[in-house]
């Protein structure tokens, strides 16, 4: 078994937190927007909150200036 020893584990917990935090940000946009491949691939990849950033500040605003909110309603 690895063993990371005490820094490596308090790391471990801080980047676990720090990614959940921020996938579930933006799987609740894009949930809410209603953009299904969104979802999907902020679900299975994890990049340790870099695409989910992204999506939040980036994509999703550029998705609510074309109207394509969820039920044509821009959020």
């Amino acid at each position: 078994m690895l063993n990371l020893g005490t820094t490596g584990g308090v790391l471990f917990s801080l980047a676990l937190l720090w990614s959940l935090a921020w996938k579930g940000v933006a799987l609740w946009k894009a949930a809410r927007a209603g953009s299904k491949p969104w979802f999907i691939v902020l679900l299975v990849v994890n990049t340790l909150g870099i695409l989910e950033m992204l999506y939040i500040f980036v994509f999703s605003k550029m998705a609510g200036k074309k109207g394509t909110g969820a039920k044509g309603t821009e959020r």
